[in-house]
């Protein structure tokens, strides 16, 4: 939800529920001023009826028929107190039930009690509140739509500078080069927060400018001694005037300048993956991939004794660079041969929600949480660089897909899927 939805929705909820409770209050006290009148002119025409009882012989029915007096005989109960109250009473043309305001009593007369209820009709009353009221909803109303309305115009427009930003550095991309131009707007804390916002880009830019620099010099600079190195060693080792020690120093030292090798290349993959130096990623069938990169190496499985069995469902196809998906399927399909085991199996079962990786081997010695990690190996002992399952890692993250390793009774199974939104 955006932030000005939300603060829309709070002061609409907040300014309705004010508007409620306002026409509540409003309506008790038209209602409360228009009974205060009604009760007056009946405690006038108390008075009234009072004064002519006094001075005249009262007749039932023989005055006061239009003001809806009700005279009776009664005992006056103990306690009791004249009182006004709501009552029905049906019209004698229309036969409508009719509001009224009574007001009762007991006074003497004629040497007699009575029981005297004086009523005031309130049907015109009830129609002047309902005018009100109505006319007072629909102002209220109408003034909490303008309100809301100019709320959310004056608030667009307001934040017009912030979205503005928002959607430069949405479209601001490291790998292009260019540099991010952001507006100086009038409100102080916009302009604020595009001026860090600027200086961070430019610094992002000119980090991410050295790193790449490095890593493509470090990529050129550095295989070219290596190579030099191996070649030479090769050519040593092929002597026939070296003594055992020392072609067992050199074969030493072979080893270990292929190895640093290996790691140099492995570190610098690394860097342009999370620098995203790769860039035109397209839709490949990992699980076609997969056959063919079997195809390749089946006389090395033969070798081995290891049986390929594949289960293709549905193809799974993903975005990414053809280089990074050929990356990360000689790590995947090498980690499954390297920890196998003479006469075992690799077993692809492929989908089109996930690619699933299974080996036979024996049981993980160390944590499954840190075998992505770099420089994790199972073996001490290995020539293995330790970053295979970190690369693969990395190119899962930078990609939208998600790795993950489980291990159930000798059988090793990594499971490539994508990430859920």
């Amino acid at each position: 939800m955006r932030l000005l939805e939300k603060t829309n929705r709070i002061y609409l909820a907040f300014s309705l529920s004010l508007y409620i409770v306002t026409a509540i209050a409003f309506y008790g006290i038209i209602k409360w001023l228009i009974y205060e009148e009604v009760e007056s002119r009946l405690l006038v025409e108390k008075r009234d009826f009072l004064v002519y009882v006094h001075h005249y012989t009262w007749k039932d029915n023989s005055y006061f028929v239009e003001n809806k007096i009700e005279v009776e005989p009664g005992t006056q109960p103990k306690d009791f107190r004249e009182h006004f109250k709501d009552t029905l009473i049906q019209d004698r043309y229309t036969k409508e039930w009719i509001p009224f305001r009574q007001l009762t009593f007991y006074t003497p007369i004629q040497q007699e009690t009575k029981r005297v209820a004086i009523r005031k009709s309130l049907i015109q009353s009830y129609r002047l509140i309902e005018v009100i009221t109505l006319t007072m909803a629909t102002v209220l109303g109408l003034l909490l739509i303008g309100t809301f309305w100019f709320q959310d115009r004056l608030s667009g427009r307001l934040w017009q500078p912030f979205y503005e930003t928002l959607a430069r550095i949405k479209r601001f991309d490291l790998s292009s080069g260019k540099a991010l131009h952001l507006e100086k707007p009038e409100i102080i804390e916009f302009r604020e927060l595009n001026e860090v916002l600027q200086k961070m880009a430019e610094q992002l830019l000119h980090d991410y400018t050295t790193l790449k620099e490095f890593t493509e010099n470090a990529s050129h600079e550095l295989q070219t001694p290596l190579a030099l190195i191996n070649a030479k060693v090769e050519q040593l080792i092929q002597s026939e005037q070296l003594t055992e020690d020392q072609t067992r120093w050199i074969q030493t030292i072979y080893d270990a300048s292929r190895r640093m090798s290996r790691l140099n290349q492995g570190l610098l993959l690394l860097a342009k993956i999370e620098n995203r130096q790769f860039t035109s990623p397209q839709e490949i069938d990992l699980s076609r991939e997969l056959h063919e990169k079997f195809a390749d190496m089946e006389e090395l499985f033969t070798h081995k004794g290891i049986r390929i069995e594949q289960e293709t469902a549905s193809p799974f196809v993903v975005s990414l660079p053809a280089i990074l998906a050929d990356s990360l399927l000689g790590n995947l399909v090498s980690n499954a041969l390297k920890h196998n085991m003479p006469g075992g199996y690799i077993r692809v079962e492929s989908s089109a929600d996930e690619l699933l990786i299974r080996n036979s081997g024996p049981t993980l010695n160390n944590e499954p949480d840190v075998l992505f990690s770099r420089f994790k190996k199972e073996e001490t002992g290995s020539d293995s660089a330790g970053l295979g399952l970190a690369i693969v890692k990395q190119i899962c993250d930078s990609y939208g897909l998600a790795i993950r390793y489980t291990e159930n009774k000798g059988e090793h199974t990594f499971r490539l899927a994508r990430k859920e939104a």
